[in-house]
Parts: C-alpha cells; sequence; structure tokens
C-alpha cells in the first residue's frame, strides 16, 4: 500500500444557520501542524457567539486563508489541508486486511454525510458540485482504490438508506457530546437537514423527559435572535479602521458582528413593541445585612444578583405573563412553560445576554454557582449559541457600571427586563427618623401589549417587597 497527499480546501460554513460572514478571533493551528478530524482550528466571532470551528480532514495544515481579525465570508476559503490518500492493492479477494477495509467503508460514510447537505447549507464540507445517481461501483479486480483515511470515528450512520444530512460540524459535534443519535433527531431544514436548533430540542426534551414535540419546537422556535443588553457602556473598538482623514480627524470603525445583531435586533424592538417604563426606590439594607450575615471564612455564600434573580423568578412565577413572546401573526401570547433568566454580561467581545437556563427550577446557592459560571464564561465569549439566544426574561445589573437607572429597551422577542442600579448609603426615612441607609432603584420596562400598568407594578412590588425583606421571602419560596 503506497501512501499519497492531496489538498483539501475547507470552506467557512454556515455556523450560525443564517449568518453570512465571521471574524477570526484566534487560529489554533499553524501551517504545518498535524490535525485529526473534528479537531478544534479556529475561534470564529459570529454575530451571535464565538465558536470553535473543527476540520472535517486529517491531513497537515498547509494554508490558513485568513489573518486574526479579518472577517470571511461565507462559503469563502477558510484552511487548507493535505490529507493523507492510500492506494490500496485489491488485485486478488482478501488484498486489504480488516482494519483497512473499515477505515475505507467508515471513511465512504464520512463523506457521504458531508456531501448530504444541500450546496447552499453545507457549504464548505465538499458538496458535490454536480448531481450524481448516488451509486458507487466496486472497483474491479486488478484495480487500485484511493479511499479518503480522514473517516470520522462517530460519523452519523445512514439513516432509512441515506446518509444523515447536517447544517455545519457544529452540529455533528454538538449531537455527540451531548450522547445523542443524530438519526433519532427529526430535521427541521430544507431537504431534511439537522440543524442545531433541531439537537437544542432534542437535549431539551431529554432533560425534561417526555415532552410533546410540538410544544418543545414551540420553545425553540421562540428564540432565534440572540438577546443583547438594553443599553450598551460603549461599543468595542474595531481594529480595522476604513479610512482616516487626517485634515478632518474623521475615522470610520465597522460594526462587529455583535454591534450589527444588537443594531437589527434592538431596532426591532424598539420598531414594534410599545413599551412602558416604571420604577421604584427599594431599601436593600435588609438583603445586604442577610448577604453579610450569610457569609463565612471558607463560604462567601450567595452574592446579591443570585438573591435577586431568586425573587424575580418567583415573581415570574406568579406573573407568567412577563415571561412570553408574542405571536403578532396569530395574535397570541407564548408562555414558553420555562424561565431562561437572562442576565447582562459586559464581555471581551461586546455587551451581551446570556441565560440561566431552567433558572425557575434553582434555589438561590444553584442560581449563584449558575450566574458565577456563566458570567465567567460569557466575558471571554464562552458562553453556548443556546445560552446566547434561549433567554426569556431579562435582568439587567446596570449597577455594576456605576449608574442608577436606565431606560431600557426590551429584547426582542422577550416582553420584559427588569434593571437594577447601584446599591449606595442614602438618606431614608425609618419610622420617622431620617437613616442612612442601602437604597436601590429598580426600573421594570414592558411591553403594553401583553399586559396593562397594573400588572408591571405588580411584579415590580412583588420583587421590591422580597428585597426590603428578604428572609420572609425566602420562607415562602
Amino acid at each position: 500500500m503506497t501512501t499519497t497527499a492531496t489538498e483539501q480546501t475547507f470552506l467557512l460554513p454556515d455556523l450560525g444557520e443564517g449568518l453570512t460572514e465571521a471574524s477570526v478571533v484566534q487560529w489554533l493551528v499553524a501551517a504545518g501542524d498535524v490535525v485529526t478530524v473534528d479537531q478544534p482550528v479556529v475561534e470564529v466571532e459570529t454575530a451571535k457567539s464565538v465558536v470553535e470551528v473543527p476540520s472535517p480532514y486529517a491531513g497537515r495544515v498547509e494554508v490558513l486563508h485568513a489573518a486574526e481579525g479579518e472577517l470571511v465570508e461565507v462559503g469563502r476559503p477558510l484552511i487548507t489541508i493535505a490529507v493523507a490518500v492510500a492506494a490500496v492493492a485489491a488485485a486478488v479477494p482478501g488484498g486489504m486486511d480488516g482494519a483497512e477495509t473499515a477505515d475505507g467503508v467508515a471513511a465512504e460514510t464520512y463523506r457521504e454525510e458531508e456531501r448530504a447537505g444541500s450546496g447552499n447549507v453545507l457549504i464548505g464540507y465538499g458538496t458535490s458540485a454536480h448531481p450524481g445517481s448516488g451509486r458507487r461501483r466496486r472497483p474491479r479486480a486488478g484495480r487500485s482504490t484511493t479511499p479518503d483515511l480522514t473517516a470520522a470515528p462517530g460519523a452519523a450512520a445512514t439513516s432509512g438508506g441515506g446518509p444523515v444530512k447536517v447544517i455545519s460540524p457544529i452540529v455533528r459535534r454538538l449531537a455527540r457530546e451531548a450522547g445523542l443519535d443524530l438519526r433519532a433527531i427529526a430535521p427541521s431544514g430544507a431537504g431534511g437537514v439537522v440543524t442545531r436548533s433541531d439537537v437544542w430540542t432534542a437535549i431539551e426534551q431529554a432533560r425534561q423527559g417526555p415532552v410533546s414535540a410540538p410544544a418543545v419546537a414551540g420553545v425553540a422556535n421562540s428564540v432565534k435572535a440572540p438577546a443583547h443588553a438594553s443599553a450598551a457602556v460603549g461599543p468595542r473598538a474595531s481594529s480595522a479602521v476604513l479610512s482616516s482623514t487626517p485634515a478632518s480627524g474623521e475615522q470610520r470603525i465597522p460594526l462587529s458582528g455583535f454591534q450589527k445583531t444588537a443594531a437589527k435586533v434592538l431596532s426591532r424592538s424598539r420598531a414594534e413593541i410599545p413599551e412602558a417604563t416604571v420604577w421604584v426606590d427599594v431599601d436593600a439594607t435588609a438583603l445586604w445585612s442577610l448577604r453579610e450575615a450569610a457569609r463565612t471564612p471558607d463560604d462567601p455564600g450567595p452574592g446579591l444578583l443570585a438573591y435577586v434573580a431568586r425573587f424575580v423568578v418567583a415573581g415570574l412565577k406568579e406573573y407568567p405573563v412577563l415571561n412570553s413572546r408574542l405571536d403578532v401573526e396569530r395574535d397570541e401570547i407564548v408562555l414558553p412553560g420555562v424561565i431562561n433568566l437572562g442576565v447582562a454580561v459586559q464581555g471581551q467581545h461586546g455587551l451581551v445576554v446570556p441565560a440561566v437556563l431552567d433558572a425557575g427550577s434553582m434555589t438561590t446557592t444553584e442560581l449563584d454557582v449558575a450566574l458565577r459560571d456563566l458570567v465567567a464564561r460569557a466575558r471571554i465569549g464562552k458562553a453556548t449559541t443556546e445560552e446566547l439566544t434561549a433567554g426569556t426574561f431579562t435582568l439587567n445589573n446596570y449597577g455594576g457600571f456605576r449608574v442608577d437607572g436606565s431606560a431600557a429597551i426590551i429584547n426582542h422577542p422577550q416582553v420584559a427586563m427588569l434593571g437594577l442600579g447601584r446599591i449606595i448609603d442614602r438618606p431614608w426615612v425609618v419610622d420617622g427618623e431620617i437613616v442612612a441607609r442601602k437604597i436601590t432603584q429598580m426600573s421594570f420596562v414592558f411591553d403594553h401589549r401583553v399586559c396593562d400598568g397594573g400588572t408591571a407594578a405588580g411584579f415590580m412590588r412583588s420583587v421590591a417587597d422580597a428585597i426590603e425583606n428578604p428572609a420572609a421571602a425566602i420562607v415562602r419560596l
């Protein structure tokens, strides 16, 4: 058996199911490195998140087609890999041993899987340039065949006599890491293509147990656009300056993928939603004291945000219409049946609002752990796409920016957002005397189409009363 090499160029696939471009954040390999199938080779920033892109080929890296910081359009070359190809003599029966035969069959299955999607969907994964019969011809005796030895060990098998169609390499990897069989996932993409939303739906079904498919699909489809925070402190500066005129000093800085998406979502929110805002000053002294009393030398205990998140979740259970979305085409308010609590985070790639999934089922301690983990990952761009798109309600702690209030913009397609300002010492009247208390301002913006001011005020007071008397509130939860 002899081995040769052939160059395979991997084109940037549609990582976001409709995104048209991505920016190279960091290459994880260099020219000359040897990579394996499904090994992450580059981090790219899309309009939704920063994701690692795995390689569909095994071999030696020849060319990196984009520099770090460069914008790459979907379907353009990303990386070229020299793939090892083995020419196996099959002159007589038994010319290959079992291992070689298995490798060849697996490789062919892998190639068929990647060719299964349409050229418009599975860009960069070797879709056929021209239609064929799909039949395989058995090589005649005395001829050699050249099986591709880049097969993924866990490549999806065929379903119903045909290969599983996937929209991008991320889909296969997500399903494998979740322990799901692609063949068992109902596809929603054109031509029977399995999308990431399909995998998320299957994961949610597995997490919640037996649930009707239409109900779960409704939740997944209700949050397509990423939820971005209501008021960015400042746009992230781009390293690329399009033009600069020395005389006038004018510069042009291109919007990042995050900023483009935020602009679309926030503009749509402001154009479509008749929003109203209410606010109240809250005495958080008792909550502050409770947090301090819960601290020990070995355990800092839950943070203030975890307590507030718990009170918000309780308020949403009391007023579920605020944890919903509005289906304008059918004139229906859609209640998702789960509380995915979004939290505004200023990350290195921009201001995003990842969500604590199923926050309604968590204790204060569990919320604290989940929030700390989510915020830490979001700050370095490691929040998952599901976390960035699944939010059903947003808690915006703009007090972290040392401001007291905000006229927020609702994160479409959500219908409400609660904001919390900084907690500072202020003069407050208690039992007829002016004393120093820990005061914060809470603001609440809501979609006036789904509820009136009475509902909004009721929710606000529910959260405010819990903050002012946390011990009694926790007992009731």
